[in-house]
């Protein structure tokens, strides 16, 4: 029984000191910071990098002009409503006045022929 157990710490070990080999020898095949094949994908990275921010400030200047479209338009309308408003009063006090002054005027047409009808008798 000892020696299976010995056997298969022994086998780990070696298993994880090829794997730290392999890290290792994967870390030194790697091209150097100044490699031109590195530069290239660096500057691949940063151009889209720098495209995608600016489609991002592309998006966010076209939200904020179909806001302030939108706000425009909401207020224009406001403008609208309250205007009709307006013009409803206006026309409603016009409606108000031509009323009083038909009414008035078939009143002073009673006294008037009141005053008539007394004149008549006399």
């Amino acid at each position: 029984m000892g020696q299976f157990k010995t056997d298969q710490l022994v086998d780990r070990l070696e298993a994880a000191a090829k794997a730290r080999q392999a890290t290792i020898a994967r870390l030194r095949a790697r091209p150097a910071a100044n490699d031109p094949a590195v530069l290239a994908r660096q500057a691949t990275r940063w151009a889209i990098v720098q495209a995608r921010e600016v489609r991002a400030n592309e998006r966010e200047a076209a939200r904020l002009a179909a806001e302030a479209q939108r706000e425009a338009e909401a207020i224009a309308a406001r403008e609208r409503k309250v205007a009709e408003a307006a013009r409803l009063a206006a026309e409603k006090v016009e409606q108000q006045a031509a009323l009083a002054a038909e009414q008035k005027a078939a009143r002073d047409a009673r006294f008037a022929a009141r005053k008539a009808k007394v004149k008549a008798r006399r």
